[in-house]
């Protein structure tokens, strides 16, 4: 099944975050979009990975995505070596999109920089066809997708462009939602998390505001990419 876009993640919500509102925009558009991620954040402080992995299933639905795995590979100790870039060559290569979307480039979470550089690097090197991937034990053939761009998470990065979502916000914020023990609730029992503290939902509204202010509109989401973009024309620019 090829995707129009896939999103490499480190952790189940990180795409929401990040860019739930891009993701349900281009599935209105009629796009192919799925998530791939790479733990299933079983290191969180609230919660267990059988309500995370429920949760993950509920906002693929609300987002409507296409696709949406776990390579279940190590919260907190995954690496970028070649074991871990084979598994991601392997999604790349199965699911053949042209754009991949990733987490930000550095952020609070030590797993965020670390997923960014694997999918970096998992990207450029699912293009080489010397190096040997199977799915279903089919041997696949290399792919390289067109474009990857970073999403932005808890620290603030400059964005090297931004996507009006401003249709798709609440969408976006639903499918947060979704991950119901790991975002504020006044009824929880669990310990208060960074991410459980209801200012972090102020941060996310803000910086939705913030962006969207940018370039006119309600709401947007930011990303930041590693080479230079080009246009078609003036005309085409917003």
């Amino acid at each position: 099944m090829k995707l129009d876009i896939l999103v490499l993640a480190a952790h189940p919500d990180d795409a929401e975050l990040g860019c739930g509102g891009t993701l349900a925009k281009h599935v209105a558009l009629g796009n192919t979009v799925g998530v791939i991620d790479f733990t299933r954040g079983e290191l969180g402080t609230r919660g267990t990975i059988e309500t995370r992995d429920e949760e993950a299933k509920n906002s693929a639905s609300i987002l409507g995505l296409t696709v949406r795995e776990n390579l279940n590979l190590k919260d907190g100790f995954f690496h970028n070596d070649e074991s871990h870039q084979k598994e991601v060559i392997r999604i790349i290569r199965k699911y053949q999109p042209d754009i991949v979307l990733a987490n930000a480039i550095y952020d609070r979470h030590p797993d965020h920089g670390k997923g960014a550089s694997l999918s970096f690097d998992a990207c450029f090197y699912s293009g080489l066809s010397k190096i040997t991937t199977t799915d279903a034990g089919v041997v696949q053939q290399a792919w390289r997708p067109k474009h990857l761009y970073h999403f932005i998470q808890s620290q603030l990065i400059q964005p090297d462009f931004i996507v009006d979502v401003s249709d798709y916000w609440e969408t976006k914020m639903k499918a947060i939602r979704a991950f119901k023990t790991q975002f504020y609730d006044a009824n929880s029992q669990e310990p208060e998390t960074y991410i459980s503290n209801p200012a972090f939902m102020d941060l996310l509204e803000a910086r939705g505001h913030e962006f969207g202010h940018a370039i006119g509109v309600r709401y947007g989401e930011g990303f930041t990419v590693r080479r230079v973009l080009g246009v078609d024309n003036l005309l085409s620019l917003r």
